[in-house]
């Protein structure tokens, strides 16, 4: 899988010379394939560990019945929700957790674009730090290069969310009422980046998960092609 990805960063590299240095140091069985097939199973590659993902967290419950990414309160205070559910209030802890995960799910739409320019902007130190790297360096190339930019588009988007409800406001007097409590973990009280952090978490998580799965899974190549070009690392 690691030769795939490297394939990834060739595709986008645009200088010939450089190209071939890159081609030179790849295995042979690598000139059996033409550059077109090798671009275009890399772009189906990207629609899987990327878009396809990304799509996932944007519909309804993308976040909040997924529990590898469900947003829930910072673990000071899960014990507010435990106590909701014991007194019989399971529905309204359940509406309040959905609140932070609807805006997530909103948020998300706008990480494609993102990726797909980080993706274009990969160089050839790049391209070695991903070869050589685990069998998630993708990902956490990705995470160093879309951090910032996804947390600067997911912000606004959240914030409007929990205007929309109050959920702000609420959260930030009952988080600065918890914190004034003595002997307890200052908690932060900004609604808005605690969701937004969860987010970015959220969607390298799912795009980790879909990278291992076709670095180690013959069976999540799903055409030909992709099969064809990612054989070369089996």
């Amino acid at each position: 899988m690691k030769k795939v990805f490297a394939f990834i960063i060739i595709l986008n590299l645009t200088a010939c010379t450089e190209l071939q240095q890159v081609i030179d140091q790849l295995p042979q069985e690598v000139g059996t394939l033409s550059e077109s097939e090798i671009g275009s199973a890399l772009k189906q590659a990207l629609d899987l560990g990327i878009d396809k993902q990304v799509t996932k967290l944007t519909q309804e419950d993308g976040f909040y019945k997924n529990d590898l990414v469900k947003i829930v309160l910072p673990e000071e205070l899960q014990k507010v929700d435990k106590a909701l559910r014991d007194i019989g209030l399971s529905s309204l802890a359940d509406e309040g957790l959905k609140v932070l995960n609807r805006a997530a799910e909103d948020a998300v739409s706008e990480a494609t674009p993102i990726f797909i320019n980080a993706v274009k902007e990969i160089t050839f130190a790049d391209a070695k730090n991903i070869l050589l790297g685990d069998d998630n360096a993708a990902t956490q190339y990705l995470s160093s290069k879309t951090q910032t930019a996804l947390y600067d588009k997911f912000n606004p988007v959240i914030k409007s969310s929990f205007s929309k409800v109050g959920a702000d406001q609420i959260w930030a007097n009952l988080i600065n009422k918890y914190n004034s409590i003595p002997f307890t973990n200052d908690v932060n009280p900004d609604l808005t980046d605690y969701v937004t952090g969860e987010a970015l978490q959220g969607v390298y998580t799912m795009i980790a998960v879909e990278e291992k799965e076709i670095r180690s899974k013959s069976s999540s190549r799903t055409t030909d092609l992709l099969r064809k070009v990612f054989a070369l690392q089996d």
